[in-house]
């Protein structure tokens, strides 16, 4: 059971459009795709977002992501309560900030997360070149310093207050795959951190999307977590296949790579013996105004159904 929830927010990022994302999506046909798989969804619209600041002092258009993050927080919320997976349709990888603080605070921080994305996104703002806000989800996540100072300490301290909860995603907690764009701060981080695991580009190239998918499922059961939230950056994926992304990098997944990754996640949920579930999903980074004929859309779209159960053979 499914609530698919829009929020076309695009002003923390390099590159307007992914606004677009969430009708580019359910035009790609996303409901009719999960339909098929005898998922029961629930379409429940999209949220108002802001619009952007003019003239703000520190983090750009801090206020509108505030206020936008804190009503998918509780979206996401009530969707837990009504025993539904939320599935989260973007708009900017930042939107995670929302949708992540809800199921860590639904499950008291019981919590592990797997990033698909070309980007760490482990910025803070001290560490980040760009500054934009799209970049740091993670930082906030696991409760990271500003380290920075003056206005933008203030509105951190802000969004960690009146969004992510006491219980901060655990670093240990913390996964990473298709990695091939890694800041300096990010790298740090990473490396520093006992127990996260990140798995780049090089290591998809040198071992092959079988055996990194079977490294997360170790991990995820070494973690004793029993609750896991995906979040899926479709600029995971080669921009050459699909171009429709804000932050474009080249050498990413291919189109089989990338499905195999979501069948062989769907077939470790259902083993018998799988310890942990899927409680809810992000879908970001559309970006229409760069892409061909939708066909970035539509291999999300396709990329999902093969996460919800759908092989070549047919649905399992």
């Amino acid at each position: 059971m499914i609530d698919v929830i829009g929020v076309p927010f695009d002003l923390c990022g390099k590159r307007l459009g992914s606004r677009l994302g969430p009708a580019a999506l359910r035009l790609a046909g996303l409901i009719p795709t999960l339909e098929a798989l005898h998922v029961d969804v629930h379409d429940q619209g999209d949220l108002a977002t802001g619009v952007e600041c003019q003239n703000q002092a520190g983090l750009r258009n801090f206020d509108p992501l505030l206020g936008c993050v804190k009503e998918l927080k509780a979206r996401v919320k009530t969707a837990f309560q009504a025993n539904r997976i939320p599935l989260v349709l973007g708009g900017e990888h930042d939107l995670s900030l929302g949708s992540v603080s809800a199921a860590l605070e639904h499950f008291d921080g019981h919590l592990a997360l797997l990033w698909i994305d070309a980007h760490a996104d482990a910025n803070t703002p001290a560490t980040s070149s760009t500054g934009n806000l799209h970049g740091m989800p993670i930082a906030a996540l696991q409760g990271l310093p500003s380290g920075l100072g003056g206005v933008e300490d203030i509105q951190w301290s802000k969004l960690l207050k009146e969004v992510v909860p006491g219980k901060r995603l655990r670093p240990e907690a913390t996964s990473w795959y298709g990695l091939r764009d890694v800041d300096p701060g990010e790298r740090d981080l990473i490396r520093r951190t006992p127990g996260d695991l990140a798995i780049s580009m090089h290591d998809v190239d040198r071992h092959g999307v079988v055996e990194t998918v079977a490294w997360f499922d170790k991990w995820m059961r070494n973690t004793g977590i029993k609750n896991l939230w995906i979040s899926f950056d479709v600029d995971v994926l080669d921009p050459i296949l699909a171009p429709g992304t804000g932050t474009a990098v080249r050498g990413g997944l291919t189109y089989r790579e990338g499905h195999m990754l979501a069948e062989l996640l769907r077939e470790y949920l259902d083993a018998p013996d799988c310890p942990y579930d899927l409680v809810g999903l992000d879908l970001v980074e559309t970006n229409p105004l760069f892409d061909t004929n939708n066909e970035t859309a539509k291999m999300a779209v396709e990329w999902v159904g093969s996460l919800f159960g759908k092989t070549i053979m047919g649905v399992k």
